[in-house]
């Protein structure tokens, strides 16, 4: 894969999800009634994602040299991820995040991600070439504030797409990241950072969206109560908003929602698609992703775009009695 169409800066984790029925008392013991082990972190989840939905795609990320990241690196390599990118650091161990999820649906983690196996400036250097290259370049703002600065400016710099996913650790950060971003995506804690505005109030949200798109990028999506809500206002995509409620899929675990919708919303927009159909299938696809227990997506287009007009026939169909 020589010129991928979106590389993800990002995290590559081995991700072991414990299925509880409940949480046992402190000094007391509670029984796994599943166990799964899978390729994971945010970055790997995207970078999968987007190959589920048919975008050429390489990672950027950090393995350390044991066998466990061997492993992973094959799984992404099979499930058609670019893993050219991603830096084997020596003495160093692969990431882990374990999840525990019980019956409710409610999840804790435990996460060993040292500074190690996150990227440094210098990596995303090192990966200049594959960015430039790309049309779209994801940073997750979960890695170092260095890193994710160097990444979108690089990106930026060569014209390519920025999308930004989370939220800067430091104000300071906000300016520089948000002058070179074209999206930015925030789950609901995270959208409260960025605006200042409770999510269940829609148009104070909307109100420093407006400010936010002023600063530089072309469309937020945000986590707000109840769904997404989608801002823009740019030449390429006109203005307007968008508040997308959450779909009726069961759900099993949250955890990779995020993921899967920042990945099919890049998707949307590398084929032209206008921020209402983007924002539609981003949301469809996040709802196809709680269906499962852990992070790992699995996502396919023609299902989420079965789904989408299934829902619109719905919609359009007069009730009667």
């Amino acid at each position: 894969m020589s010129n991928p169409r979106a590389v993800v800066i990002g995290q590559l984790a081995r991700d072991l999800v414990l299925q509880i029925d409940q949480w046992p008392e402190v000094g007391h013991a509670a029984d796994v009634h599943r166990r799964h082990e899978m390729l994971g972190g945010k970055g790997a989840n995207q970078a999968v994602a987007l190959a589920q939905l048919g975008v050429a795609v390489a990672l950027v990320a950090v393995a350390g040299d044991d066998d466990i990241g061997d492993s992973l690196l094959a799984q992404a390599t099979r499930d058609g991820v670019d893993v050219s990118p991603v830096v084997r650091r020596p003495d160093t161990s692969t990431g882990l995040i374990v999840e525990a999820l019980d019956g409710s649906g409610r999840w804790r983690y435990l996460q060993h991600l040292p500074d190690e196996v996150l990227l440094t400036a210098a990596d995303v250097e090192a990966s200049a070439g594959p960015l430039r290259a790309a049309d779209a370049v994801l940073v997750q703002l979960q890695q170092p504030p260095t890193t994710a600065l160097a990444a979108a400016r690089l990106a930026d710099d060569a014209g390519r797409l920025v999308i930004l996913d989370g939220a800067p650790v430091s104000g300071s950060d906000r300016p520089a990241l948000l002058a070179a971003a074209d999206v930015v995506r925030a789950d609901a804690h995270e959208a409260s950072l960025w605006t200042g505005a409770p999510t269940d109030d829609i148009d104070r949200v909307l109100a420093a969206a407006g400010d936010i798109l002023a600063a530089g990028p072309g469309l937020l999506a945000f986590g707000v109560e109840g769904g997404n809500l989608f801002a823009w206002r740019d030449q390429r995509w006109g203005d307007g908003h968008l508040l997308v409620p959450l779909t009726d899929q069961t759900v099993v675990d949250t955890t990779g929602a995020g993921d899967a919708l920042v990945a099919a919303l890049t998707a949307a927009l590398l084929r032209k698609d206008a921020p209402p159909a983007a924002a539609r299938y981003a949301v469809a696809a996040a709802g196809a992703a709680v269906g499962r227990p852990g992070g790992r997506p699995h996502l396919n287009a023609d299902a989420l775009r079965a789904r989408l007009a299934d829902d619109e026939a719905k919609a359009t169909t007069p009730t009667t009695r």
